[in-house]
């Protein structure tokens, strides 16, 4: 309990175990990010496989989840040591290569434990030392692996957005980021919203206009920030991803499949951090001038 009051008492000492677990969470993440996908496509496999009746094809039969086998070098087979796998550092020390094969690095590894040390930062000086910072935390880190997941396969595990859509229900029966009534009602609506607009892309285009994990992804956005906040996060969503296509692609850019999962979830955190702000400052602008009508 001392080293708890000491640990709240000193913001340095605070903020530094924030970037310390936001590093070890980030390296968790790059695990999460690379084998889930697998995971699940060997689990498909093996349900088609059993629901076909056909003889087993030749997936590895050894045991593949988030824990075994120990991480590797995808190169030379190399096995990373624990000095090897120090989030960040591990990285510098090695100058981005393998201490066997010299084979490099990715690159994105480092990049995702440095934002997810910088978004844990950022959320522990909005929050402060409070139960509010435990729980974005876990939004936060949630939303990091889903955004790169999807941006890598268009795929948003239910395995992630469904317990999220849950905890966020469960963190608000005690208020911590909005009430209860607007918690359910936001993930009501941001599951609602999204399959009607779905349904009426495919009525009118004859053709899937977007995944089903990104009516659960709202709907867990929902859950955490409440119903007033999906209008907000909608739009900041489309418009970074109709800014973004088109910056790629060009004229092409209605055709193009693009996951709208990153774009959620950068939109989650930009109202996660000033969604308040964003709504003040509309109410501010729009009320006078209603008035002035």
């Amino acid at each position: 309990m001392n080293n708890l009051h000491l640990l709240l008492e000193i913001p340095a000492l605070f903020y530094g175990s924030i970037a310390v677990l936001g590093l070890i969470a980030g390296s968790f993440l790059n695990v999460v990010i690379h084998r889930l996908p697998i995971m699940m496509e060997r689990e498909w496999r093996r349900d088609c496989e059993a629901f076909l009746n056909l003889p087993a094809g030749d997936a590895p039969s050894a045991p593949y989840n988030l824990c075994v086998p120990g991480s590797s070098c995808p190169h030379c087979g190399h096995e990373i040591s624990v000095l090897e796998n120090i989030p960040l550092l591990s990285y510098l020390l090695l100058r981005g290569r393998c201490t066997q094969c010299r084979a490099p690095i990715a690159l994105r590894y480092p990049l995702v434990e440095a934002l997810t040390a910088l978004l844990s930062l950022a959320v522990a000086w909005r929050f402060g030392p409070d139960w509010q910072t435990a729980a974005a935390l876990l939004l936060c880190w949630s939303l990091i692996a889903l955004a790169f997941i999807d941006f890598d396969h268009q795929l948003l595990p239910d395995t992630i957005t469904q317990p999220l859509l849950w905890l966020g229900l469960g963190v608000n029966l005690s208020g911590l980021l909005t009430d209860q009534t607007s918690s359910l009602v936001g993930a009501m609506s941001g599951y609602l919203g999204l399959w009607l607009v779905y349904h009426a892309h495919r009525y009118l285009r004859k053709k899937e206009g977007m995944g089903h994990g990104d009516f659960k992804l709202l709907a867990a956005l929902g859950a955490w920030l409440g119903w007033q906040m999906l209008m907000p996060l909608v739009f900041i969503a489309t418009l970074l991803t109709l800014t973004s296509t088109f910056a790629i692609f060009g004229r092409q850019a209605y055709d193009q499949p693009i996951p709208f999962g990153p774009f959620l979830a950068l939109a989650g955190l930009l109202v996660l951090f000033c969604g308040n702000e964003m709504l003040d400052a509309y109410w501010r602008y729009f009320l006078p001038q209603a008035e002035a009508r």
